[in-house]
């Protein structure tokens, strides 16, 4: 169904992203190299194609580390910037340092600084561009949403928190307190073709878990319209697509029916390949465990007085409990009077643990639990079992964690802050069993690289 509204949605708006900070690059360092005395990128090279394509793996995995392609960071000038120079620092470091697939050093090292601010200026005019005509309000998703009145402020809260999305407009049986900028429509009244053909409508958003909500004449107009080719979504399946976690109008007693299990769990290929990364990882990770082990002993002399390291029981796949071992973060007896969650600014944490616990350097001895098979390189967070045994009374569904094997990272550890209490359990719950349920090489990538990005930006607790 056509309407009047042209829009960009998430994942084009990352596409045009990515094309064109490579498209712009590549043409600014052509112009560069035909209007000037540019020669350390010619292309007129029979390497040229080597030079560009290691390029453009460059820009777009350090892209990627230093959220260039974040859409709230895009939609920022002050962000864009300090993205970009970041970005165009390691491109240019690395894109140096790998000369048998790169241009060979320059005599004159001053062309490395040409090369190095073409690059940023073409990057910084394409986003300028995105912001200025791409990221204005006439490309945003325009959404109509049919909720029921008890739902509302939590489904216009988690559909407008997306960049892409605008509700302009809702079908309820009551209104929505406290926002007067949406047009309310009253279902009673609801005419939703001429809704749609007046407010410019992309996509309409229905609430899930109130069936009875939706009456057999809103049906009728509803599936009129998805004749005509209008894009029809479930909160759920918009919830699943746009967040990219479980709704939890999903988990009920029949589950079964929306929830299954991700086809690499079955797939011998796959699992082999991810125990090899682990290995590979694992021995590398302890290497640097006990290199670090030197810098850690001298800083807990001064600052973190006690024991080196510290195990912890913690439960791993299919209940099984293990010993966890970390660098110790807290005073000793931190827990005299039995466990309790870590809390934001937690007194019991020392100086010198919290710089561990930012840069995450705390996690690196868990590398020995990850080469001897308690836990994997990805995957939801092992806890311990006094918080798993409450947790399984308070959300019944927890258990479903154990599924797989705990990691050392995993999708709710990139997309959701430290958990400090049953609720924050819940909704990493949510990303958890997401990643259980679309577990693939794709986002177990996607993973790596958003803790990278954790890592390099001190958002560790």
């Amino acid at each position: 169904m056509n309407t009047n509204n042209f829009y960009f949605n998430i994942s084009e708006r990352r596409l045009y992203l990515r094309a064109l900070d490579i498209g712009f690059t590549i043409v600014g360092l052509y112009v560069l190299n035909i209007y000037s005395n540019f020669n350390y990128f010619d292309f007129s090279s029979s390497s040229y194609n080597l030079w560009v394509a290691t390029l453009i793996v460059y820009l777009l995995v350090f892209g990627e580390i230093f959220e260039m392609y974040d859409l709230k960071i895009a939609s920022d000038k002050y962000l864009t910037l300090k993205s970009a120079i970041i970005t165009v620092f390691f491109v240019t470091l690395f894109y140096v340092f790998t000369p048998v697939i790169s241009p060979p050093l320059p005599s004159n090292r001053l062309q490395l600084a040409y090369f190095s601010l073409t690059m940023l200026f073409s990057i910084l005019l394409n986003r300028f561009l995105y912001i200025q005509l791409i990221f204005s309000p006439r490309f945003l998703k325009n959404i109509l949403l049919i909720a029921d009145s008890a739902q509302l402020k939590n489904l216009v809260y988690v559909i407008q928190n997306k960049t892409a999305n605008r509700i302009v407009a809702y079908v309820s049986n009551g209104v929505l307190k406290g926002n007067d900028t949406l047009n309310y429509i009253a279902i009673a009244n609801a005419n939703l073709e001429e809704i749609v053909k007046k407010e410019g409508i992309n996509e309409i958003v229905i609430s899930s878990n109130n069936s009875q909500f939706i009456t057999p004449a809103l049906n009728k107009q509803l599936i009129a319209l998805f004749e005509k080719g209008m894009a029809i979504r479930s909160e759920d399946n918009f919830i699943e697509a746009e967040n990219h976690r479980i709704s939890e109008t999903k988990l009920t007693s029949d589950f079964y029916n929306y929830f299954t299990f991700s086809k690499t769990h079955q797939n011998n290929l796959y699992m082999a390949f991810m125990r090899v990364l682990d290995v590979s990882f694992s021995l590398v990770g302890i290497l640097f465990f006990f290199l670090l082990i030197p810098f850690v002993f001298i800083g807990n002399l001064f600052a973190n007085k006690g024991k080196l390291l510290y195990t912890q029981k913690r439960v791993g796949k299919r209940g099984k409990i293990f010993k966890i071992i970390k660098f110790r973060t807290m005073v000793v007896n931190a827990e005299i009077n039995g466990a309790e969650w870590a809390q934001k600014n937690d007194s019991r944490v020392t100086i010198f643990g919290r710089i561990l616990r930012k840069t995450r350097v705390d996690e690196i001895p868990q590398f020995i639990n990850v080469l001897i098979g308690d836990m994997s390189l990805i995957g939801p967070r092992p806890e311990r079992p006094e918080f798993v045994w409450m947790l399984e009374q308070e959300l019944p569904f927890y258990a479903i964690r154990h599924v797989v094997k705990p990691g050392l990272t995993g999708w709710a550890q990139v997309k959701y802050p430290y958990a400090h209490s049953v609720d924050d359990q819940h909704k990493k719950l949510m990303y958890d069993l997401y990643y259980i349920k679309e577990r693939n090489l794709l986002l177990d990538l996607r993973i790596i690289i958003k803790t990278i990005s954790t890592i390099l930006f001190f958002r560790g607790t």
